[in-house]
């Protein structure tokens, strides 16, 4: 089982290690943590990640290719050539094709889940159809060879689904929910927008909204406009 990770400045931090710490107590795999360069790469909290190979070592065909969110960092690769090239030909040959959060974002940015269901962040959902996505409700959607996780601490969710899914083997996946004792019980019933206090869902809505400079809406607008120029028939 090869699983390649791709990562980048900004991302955040647990869309990547959730999908990870499962993944690592899979029977016999080989994890490549890959980024454009092998300086330590910054992320949304305190913690930078060592990546493990830079893009052209890259297994050219993984077992599965993952990519996690973010928010800035996330929407500055949209408008990145290079990068939306290096995800669309790793996906041409990658068994899975896999996200967690706004990572479906830049997936779907790369032509990579046309006519695919797909999840993201509550927040992101929206900009998925505009890249010929279909939105799809959970905490994972899995569809075809294609799997999303939801925002952020769907990450676990999201990597037990798939390793059940791929393995055929329910037993394995739940051995290791047990082994990282993972069995939630957050404080609040406040995850979601739809079980969030209206105040606080106003709140955390007009912050991201106030995240959402010019500069990012440019470059959403330039990513679709390649989308659909490579795309169209």
């Amino acid at each position: 089982m090869k699983i390649q990770m791709f990562i980048y400045p900004g991302m955040t931090l647990l869309d990547l290690l959730g999908p990870l710490q499962v993944w690592s107590a899979w029977p016999g795999a080989e994890i490549q943590v890959i980024a454009q360069s092998m300086d330590p790469v910054p992320t949304d909290s305190a913690l930078s990640v060592n990546p493990t190979h830079v893009l052209d070592e890259a297994w050219e065909n993984p077992d599965i290719f993952f990519v996690p969110g973010g928010t800035e960092g996330t929407f500055a690769l949209l408008g990145n050539e290079d990068i939306l090239t290096f995800l669309e030909q790793q996906g041409g040959s990658a068994k899975w094709i896999t996200s967690v959060c706004t990572g479906s974002i830049l997936l779907a940015a790369a032509g990579l889940l046309s006519g695919y269901k797909a999840t993201s962040h509550w927040m992101a959902r929206d900009m998925l159809p505009a890249f010929g996505a279909e939105v799809a409700e959970g905490r994972w959607v899995i569809d075809r060879n294609r799997a999303s996780g939801g925002g952020v601490t769907a990450g676990i969710d999201f990597g037990l689904a798939l390793m059940a899914h791929i393995s055929g083997d329910e037993k394995l996946a739940q051995q290791v929910q047990l082994m990282l004792e993972y069995s939630p019980n957050p404080p609040f019933s406040s995850g979601t927008p739809e079980e969030a206090a209206p105040d606080v869902l106003e709140s955390v809505t007009a912050f991201f909204n106030a995240e959402r400079s010019d500069r990012r809406a440019e470059l959403l607008a330039s990513s679709t406009a390649r989308y659909q120029s490579r795309h169209s028939n």
